[in-house]
């Protein structure tokens, strides 16, 4: 019988390589550990992301800046903030943040796909990810992901993404089109990091997800045979840990430092690598 081909995400692939304790909990663990509530910086993406997700959901004609900022405000979460003062603040910097991404945005040219779902299937996994926004550029696609976080990514964050090469290669099959062209649009400075794969770099790129797949399954094999006491889940201890959503589980983790705040991303913003293999970023305050 053929073997049945291991099931993935970017997201849960990053998992694995960034600490597979947490990635035991997250994925394996039954019940499921109890995650810690939504941090200040979470809320923050969200609410973004959905507001540029609504937004090409109106009528063209009230595709709007203006709408935009209205969007945030009322899809706004409170969760993570020290307090509604805070919570205020970040508010408005966001709508700000939407309103002039908006200025430079054509309503009447609608994306091929926003949050759009796409999968790829190898020999080795079948994956399913959702694109932020998928742009028709004439003969070709692109794939959009949009970022929030403080510091300004660098094309050669789009260069070395994984999860952003697997969505052009999920895109290309799915559509038929090429599509090797991937950017990052950070939303606090209207920056543009931007990179044009090859047919041959996002093989490689696809390479590289299989072996993270092949480890990930040899590791889920050994979990149905011994449960926790698998050897396989190591803690990944680092500065991660200090805002990790399990670490109420992990006194590995526990003893690296204090936890962070809710907030601290907000107020101390750390340079992290976009590119993987990390998956700092799906905690994202992207």
């Amino acid at each position: 019988m053929p073997r049945r081909l291991f099931r993935a995400s970017p997201s849960k692939l990053l998992a694995w390589v960034d600490c597979p304790r947490r990635y035991r909990m997250q994925y394996l663990d039954r019940p499921a550990p109890a995650s810690r509530p939504q941090r200040a910086h979470t809320s923050f993406g969200v609410a973004v992301h959905n507001a540029l997700r609504d937004w090409w959901d109106l009528p063209a004609e009230q595709r709007t800046p203006a709408a935009g900022a209205e969007l945030v405000r009322s899809s706004w979460i409170e969760l993570g903030f020290r307090d509604a003062d805070q919570s205020r603040e970040w508010r408005e910097l966001a709508q700000r943040q939407v309103t002039t991404y908006l200025d430079e945005v054509d309503p009447a040219h609608q994306p091929l796909g926003i949050e759009r779902t796409v999968s790829l299937k190898t020999d080795v996994f079948t994956l399913q990810g959702r694109i932020d926004r998928l742009d028709d550029r004439g003969a070709e696609l692109a794939v959009v992901d949009y970022k929030t976080s403080r510091w300004e990514p660098t094309d050669d964050d789009a260069r070395t993404s994984l999860p952003l090469a697997l969505y052009a290669a999920a895109a290309w099959k799915m559509f038929r089109r090429k599509c090797v062209r991937v950017e990052l649009h950070h939303l606090p400075s209207g920056a543009v990091a931007a990179h044009e794969h090859t047919g041959d770099s996002l093989k490689r790129k696809i390479v590289e997800a299989e072996s993270i797949a092949q480890d990930a399954r040899k590791a889920e094999e050994d979990y149905a045979e011994f449960g926790v006491d698998s050897g396989r889940f190591p803690a990944n201890v680092g500065p991660l840990c200090q805002s990790c959503d399990f670490r109420a589980h992990c006194p590995a983790g526990q003893a690296f430092g204090p936890e962070k705040s809710d907030w601290a991303a907000l107020e101390q913003p750390a340079k992290a690598s976009l590119a993987g293999p990390t998956a700092a970023s799906a905690q994202r305050f992207t």
